[in-house]
């Protein structure tokens, strides 16, 4: 196959998480100066001296200030590339990150003691950086030129895999990835895979390298690569080209485990170290689930009496409603709600996911629903340690048998404890059939492979904004 020889400009590609890491330390940079901006302001109104004398006592505030933009940045996506690359949806959530900010302050100065924390300094603070990032973030493509620049890349093979990232690079990455062209083996006649061409065979590679200035390859299986195939990729990474098999890529890029596409290779799915005891993050995990759940008893306790009033006085029937779900290690727990539905709900059918618009639904139930007030009860089965604040959300024992058997590593949703919210409930909307617990599942998968405490803390934050968006079904 022919190539055209012509010179083409050399331009940095820069891969997604280094693309991440660079706006976040301009955001950094941006954070510091506002706090130092905002400093000089302090001094200015209350007749000081701006020095080093005045810095100092007061530089906690960017020990506390960066570390929780950070926090709140990533929690409303403000990273992901794709949202960067929109002007309109980055300044959007540079207003919310900026209210979320100010909220929290203000709720901690109600609480604090007086006189603890200053007034007006935060105001300060939040006009300065609102005004620095959007900057930053809104004029980047001018600031920072090869920020737009597309990393190139290769796909070798021409599978189901390789449809399915061609399709998800479409849809998540296309302004991060060019696909300069699909690689088969030599028995291959297709001439094209999802309208990208196929441009040659692995003993093409390291010539298409040179000439289309590739940075990427990714390979969609590694067990039935050719001799040539395998030489050519080999070629390609002795040169500098990253090799990225398709499973790692597709998590990356949207934040799921592609389970129908990995047939056999437990290791992509599982944690490698596993659920060890001496794992200091389940057990502080474990420590911030009885804090949150005491704290969330107390709302419970509070509200308890007039939702009970308002549920019997809407349906008739009990006041909660429990059912048995499916926990840590398969092991069944009966969790509890507020009872959303009529009391009768399941005399025909039997148990079925709940769908938007259900008619079982009371007309108390569906406000609770939206605010996720129905399962503040579950508050309990945390305390008892059945589920945890964060995690997958435990399921029917009925649906997980049916699912297990349609659905590749089903069961792996059960190495952990269920919880009250998780990565699924935050980023993919309420699931009514099969389907939608197949992409429920590649998110609780992903979930399981990198829980984390800041990770954990992120949903939380997501969760806040989705209970506020009363956006339950």
């Amino acid at each position: 196959m022919l190539f055209s020889p012509s010179p083409k400009p050399k331009r940095l590609q820069l891969r997604i998480s280094e693309r991440r890491l660079l706006l976040m330390a301009g955001d950094v940079a941006a954070v510091a100066i506002s706090v130092l901006i905002a400093l000089a302001i302090w001094a200015f109104v209350a007749r000081e001296s701006f020095d080093l004398a005045f810095i100092w006592p007061r530089s906690i505030w960017f020990v506390i200030l960066i570390p929780l933009w950070l926090l709140l940045a990533g929690a409303n996506d403000f990273y992901d590339l794709r949202i960067v690359a929109t002007r309109l949806a980055t300044l959007q959530r540079l207003i919310l990150i900026t209210i979320q900010m100010l909220v929290i302050y203000l709720l901690i100065f109600f609480f604090a003691t007086p006189l603890a924390l200053p007034r007006l300094f935060i105001f300060y603070y939040a006009v300065a950086v609102f005004i620095f990032i959007s900057i930053f973030r809104l004029l980047n493509a001018w600031l920072t030129g090869w920020f737009s620049v597309r990393r190139r890349v290769l796909i070798v093979g021409t599978d189901w895999a390789a449809m399915t990232m061609i399709g998800a690079i479409g849809r998540y990455a296309h302004r991060l990835y060019d696909i300069r062209g699909v690689i088969a083996e030599a028995d291959d006649v297709l001439k094209d895979i999802c309208d990208v061409p196929v441009v040659g065979r692995g003993k093409d590679i390291l010539p298409l390298v040179y000439v289309e200035q590739i940075s990427e390859l990714i390979v969609t299986s590694t067990r039935e690569l050719s001799g040539d195939t395998f030489q050519g990729v080999m070629d390609a990474y002795e040169h500098g080209v990253a090799i990225v098999p398709m499973p790692l890529l597709y998590e990356r890029i949207t934040g799921q485990v592609p389970v129908e596409h990995i047939i056999n290779n437990w290791a992509v799915v599982l944690p490698t170290d596993g659920n060890t005891a001496f794992n200091p993050y389940l057990t502080l995990k474990r420590l911030i689930d009885i804090i949150l759940s005491l704290l969330g008893m107390a709302v419970f306790l509070l509200l308890l009496p007039l939702l009970s009033l308002l549920i019997r006085l809407d349906s008739p029937g009990s006041i909660f409603y429990s059912q048995e779900r499916m926990g840590l290690n398969g092991r069944t727990f009966r969790i509890y709600k507020f009872r959303s539905m009529r009391q009768d709900a399941e005399a025909v059918g039997g148990a079925q996911f709940s769908r938007p618009g259900d008619s079982r639904v009371t007309r108390i139930g569906r406000f609770m629903r939206k605010t996720r007030l129905d399962e503040l009860p579950q508050i309990y089965n945390i305390l008892r340690g059945d589920m945890s604040i964060v995690g997958p959300r435990p399921e029917r024992p009925e649906h997980v048998r049916r699912l297990t058997e349609k659905i590749p590593f089903y069961r792996t949703r059960h190495v952990i404890r269920p919880g009250l919210t998780g990565w699924a409930q935050v980023r993919y909307n309420y699931g009514s059939n099969d389907e939608d617990a197949l992409v429920k599942l590649q998110y609780d998968l992903y979930y399981i492979r990198h829980q984390s405490l800041a990770l954990d803390l992120s949903i939380m934050i997501r969760t806040v904004g989705k209970v506020l968006k009363m956006s339950g079904v």
